[in-house]
């Protein structure tokens, strides 16, 4: 880790990314706090530590995700916990509002924030909370913000994984992957769309390719189709579906395998195809409906990332973003599509702190960290 010649900026320290459906945000609480300095610390800086390491949700809809928290890190000389916290994006005024009434502005710091959303709500913080943002580009703290949290001297545990036998449940284990030397990486990040980045060294990555075709597709169509009002809860019906009663196989059109081109009868011949008859539009459940969503939306990601590792000629495949938060079943359908598309010789690899990367990225930005 290398560190700018620079003055350190004022706590607290903050990197936010605004994305799309939610709100990432790191916070770094020191804990070698001198003396001298806590007597020094205004009162508006040691509410807003108390505020956000004192809870675990923030309302209704703020959550610090205490799993992830790295305690006794050392930054920029500091030493203190990270933390990770989320929120969706539609509050963020509530954030802003928060900012203003704990006189955020009077500590004289700098927001660092990445994604759209720094764009998108840059005059909210500047009229409602008089904060300033320091605008980072989404994709290059996306990079920096992965390659730092899985350096080793971030926290010394294995931060990258993938899953062995991952469609066998009694088989099925959760096993740590090496990525000390991680170049060349495709890096395929899943929020409401998808970038897909081929990542050279820590300076030279491009953006080849992505899709609209998201987690915000997966819980818009999910809300549409089953009335649910969450990504959790869609995710809950999703593992109790049965997608093959919306979706139609290649043994539904064959009566078996396509032994020609080498397809299996039980691969998607076309994703909802069964839904065009009445009588199987009647006996479908709401469950079976985002299960075949998920699948739908996780098949075309995995597919395209895999002909983007073609085409860049990249074979470690990496895929992070807050879609897999909490959706092992996406990120097992990943792991099962790229060993069979590769004929075994790819595996599907994920990140612990998945969708916090840009948030990271931001944070040593404010720092000129690189």
């Amino acid at each position: 880790m290398k560190i700018k010649d620079a003055k350190k900026p004022s706590f607290p320290w903050f990197g936010m990314d605004i994305g799309g459906t939610l709100v990432k945000l790191v916070y770094f609480e020191p804990i070698d706090i001198s003396a001298e300095e806590e007597q020094e610390e205004v009162e508006s800086l040691k509410s807003i530590r108390k505020y956000l390491t004192s809870n675990v949700a923030y309302g209704s809809t703020g959550i610090r995700d205490t799993h992830l928290e790295l305690k006794n890190h050392t930054l920029l000389g500091r030493r203190g916990n990270l933390h990770f916290i989320r929120f969706p994006t539609h509050d963020l005024p509530t954030f802003i509002q928060m900012g203003h009434d704990k006189n955020f502005s009077t500590l004289h710091t700098v927001l660092c924030a990445t994604g759209g959303g720094a764009y998108k709500f840059e005059q909210e913080f500047r009229t409602i909370g008089n904060l300033q943002l320091h605008k980072k580009d989404e994709l290059d703290c996306l990079v920096k913000g992965l390659l730092y949290i899985d350096s080793p001297s971030f926290n010394g545990q294995a931060e990258c994984y993938y899953y062995e036998n991952a469609m066998e449940p009694e088989k099925c284990r959760k096993m740590p992957y090496n990525l000390e030397d991680p170049y060349p990486l495709l890096v395929v990040n899943i929020g409401s769309g998808v970038s897909i980045l081929a990542v050279y060294s820590k300076d030279n990555y491009k953006r080849v390719s992505g899709t609209s075709l998201g987690g915000g597709t997966f819980l818009g169509l999910c809300s549409l189709l089953t009335g649910c009002d969450s990504f959790e809860e869609a995710l809950e019906m999703a593992s109790k579906g049965d997608s093959t009663r919306a979706d139609k196989l290649v043994k539904d059109i064959y009566g078996g395998h396509y032994e020609r081109f080498d397809l299996p009868g039980w691969a998607v011949a076309s994703s909802f195809g069964n839904m065009i008859h009445k009588e199987k539009r009647e006996a479908v459940s709401k469950e079976d409906l985002a299960r075949a969503t998920l699948v739908t939306i996780t098949n075309n990601i995995g597919w395209i990332a895999k002909m983007c590792a073609v085409s860049e000629k990249i074979d470690r495949v990496v895929f992070v973003g807050n879609f897999l938060r909490v959706n092992t079943l996406s990120m097992k359908l990943l792991s099962d599509a790229l060993k069979y598309w590769s004929h075994g010789q790819q595996k599907a690899l994920f990140l612990e702190h998945e969708g916090y990367f840009g948030a990271v990225g931001a944070l040593l930005g404010l720092l000129d960290v690189d």
